[in-house]
């Protein structure tokens, strides 16, 4: 796993040998990242990576020029890892690393700080098999309301053939792609006029 675009490309990320992460393949993050950067995403924005592992996501988007990004990683040993990741990439000071379940924090914003432009959640893929009224995501998303910036957009992967919905509260589906095994939606806030 690796970083492949920006300051840092190519620095490879240190992981643990173990089946419990789910790396997302260099294909699949390159086009998620085309994506982000069309919507005008990344550049000097204030990012959340949820269920971060080694933080493949945020880290990528420090390399692509994000301003700051909050890591939520519940597992002391993956957030080991993070943490060594981060300082190998030399973004500490652009960074704050959250060790609690994300489900029930979502993404926790700096004191007085602003909300978040974009929020990646990759949970396990066995806590999103459910995701209707009540489900674990959809309590999430009534967190996230709450710490997204109004137009920011929530980056939702899933294993392939899970159908998330169209909306969850103020958040709209913009846009969904599948890549083999897996599926991305984001999602946007909607703005006070719509």
């Amino acid at each position: 796993m690796r970083i492949i675009a920006g300051a840092k490309r190519g620095m490879h990320l240190l992981c643990p040998k173990t089946q419990d992460t789910r790396p997302i393949t260099d294909r699949v993050k390159e086009s998620l990242f085309n994506i982000l950067n069309n919507y005008g995403l990344l550049i000097d924005q204030r990012v959340a990576d949820l269920f971060s592992g080694v933080g493949s996501l945020g880290l990528e988007a420090l390399s692509r020029d994000a301003a700051f990004v909050t890591f939520v990683e519940q597992d002391p040993k993956i957030a080991a890892y993070l943490e060594k990741n981060i300082a190998k990439a030399g973004f500490v000071a652009r960074t704050r690393v959250v060790r609690a379940n994300a489900f029930r924090c979502g993404a926790p914003p700096e004191a007085a700080g602003p909300g978040y432009d974009l929020v990646f959640v990759d949970p396990p893929y066995a806590r999103t098999r459910e995701v209707g009224a009540g489900s674990l995501l959809a309590q999430l998303f009534e967190v996230l309301a709450g710490q997204v910036v109004e137009k920011g957009v929530v980056v939702v992967r899933t294993e392939a053939g899970v159908t998330l919905p169209e909306s969850y509260g103020p958040f709209t589906a913009i846009d969904a792609r599948n890549w083999g095994s897996m599926s991305i939606v984001l999602y946007q806030v909607r703005g006070h006029d719509e």
